[in-house]
């Protein structure tokens, strides 16, 4: 993801989470720790027909990787693409060498919950009330990154 991303990014954000979407400014302070050597971020886009219809970012530091986002476009979903897009930040945590990955993710959201089991993800615990409005609480998960094997599909 670079600057350029940003407005069909936003506007992928704004339609998926209308109550709690991500400000521009949020943004550009993940974007402006996702270059150089001293890295701490990755953030991705993924692009069909030359338009935005996915994007997915990671955190990482001290060995630990938080997935802080993945979008996929509605008429993208059951394709394949959030997999793709969790695939890419995967890859780039064990290059950060994070030893675990942790996410939240809505509790009514079953579609999510059951792409991050297919990783391996597994519940660890909740947040009651963080996503908002609404007060809907957050499944959190942990996936074990170093010495664990991995499989493709």
């Amino acid at each position: 993801m670079r600057w350029w991303d940003l407005e069909p990014v936003l506007e992928l954000e704004h339609e998926l989470f209308p109550e709690d979407a991500w400000s521009p400014g949020m943004f550009w302070s993940e974007l402006a720790h996702s270059r150089g050597p001293g890295a701490t971020r990755r953030y991705v886009v993924a692009e069909a027909g030359g338009r935005v219809v996915g994007y997915a970012g990671l955190a990482a530091a001290g060995g630990l990787g938080d997935v802080q986002t993945i979008a996929v476009e509605r008429g993208q979903w059951g394709t394949g693409l959030g997999a793709r897009l969790l695939t890419d930040l995967l890859q780039h945590a064990t290059a950060f060498e994070c030893e675990e990955v942790l996410l939240e993710v809505r509790v009514d959201n079953t579609r999510a919950q059951k792409l991050y089991e297919r990783f391996g993800f597994e519940p660890i615990g909740f947040r009651r009330g963080y996503y908002q409005p609404g007060n809907t609480d957050a499944l959190v998960m942990r996936l074990t990154v170093q010495g664990t094997e991995t499989t493709d599909g």
